[in-house]
């Protein structure tokens, strides 16, 4: 498994890449936007990890930025690594297209297990969706190619986490799940938590609701989960 690790800082990059070799991936490291895009593309990585704030290019300026860049041409994962941690951030992050999100100062240990978890829920995903089309009330959802067609006739491409996300809803319409079983399916046991989920949830709704303030698919019931309405 190779791993392509990004960070301006020297000594962080360094921590990183010693962290990663010792759990014995193989790793390769840039510093800004043009070299990060030069060793995605000759090294083909099987994930990045990616720090938010990098020099980079007019438009390629942060780390969201070079995210986002990626995700609409590869389905690498991608985990965000930075120091902010505000709210604005993490829902940036989901849209920009990441797959997972570790705060500085961080452990080996939880670096580690955050890409173990990530490894794992791709290799997972690249063998586990149905070829068959979801269908439900109206709402049709291609796990294999990650879109969904809405009742107005309108196509939205989701990204990995709203596509594990609505497939997981979608095949317990009509059960309340946990916002740990969430979690844990969309993002596996040592990565997510509660607030991550609903800024997903969020951005999911945005995506399929006709009015995303009053959803009627994702249905919330607070304290204890969400459900996929099953019929109107």
């Amino acid at each position: 498994m190779k791993i392509l690790v990004v960070d301006d800082d020297r000594v962080v990059a360094d921590l990183v890449m010693f962290t990663v070799r010792r759990a014995g991936y193989e790793a390769v490291m840039a510093s800004d936007a043009v070299s990060t895009l030069r060793r995605w593309q000759e090294y083909q990585p099987d994930l990045i990890i990616l720090d938010i704030n990098l020099p980079g290019t007019t438009q390629l300026n942060d780390g969201f930025a070079i995210c986002q860049y990626i995700r609409r041409q590869s389905d690498v994962p991608i985990i965000l690594l930075t120091v902010r941690g505000e709210e604005n951030d993490i829902v940036r992050g989901l849209e920009a297209g990441a797959d997972d999100y570790v705060l500085k100062p961080f452990s080996p240990r939880q670096l580690i297990a955050r890409v173990q978890a990530v490894l794992r829920r791709g290799r997972t995903a690249e063998g586990s969706h149905p070829s068959a089309k979801l269908s439900i009330d109206g709402l049709e959802f291609n796990p294999k190619l990650r879109y969904v067609s809405l009742t107005n006739g309108e196509t939205k491409t989701l990204t990995s986490l709203e596509s594990r996300l609505l497939e997981y809803l979608m095949l317990n319409a009509g059960h309340i799940l946990t916002t740990n079983d969430l979690v844990s399916d969309v993002w596996g046991a040592s990565g997510g938590n509660s607030e991550m989920l609903r800024q997903l949830v969020r951005r999911l709704r945005s995506k399929i609701e006709d009015d995303p303030t009053k959803p009627f698919y994702i249905q919330n019931f607070p304290g204890l989960g969400y459900a996929f309405r099953l019929k109107r």
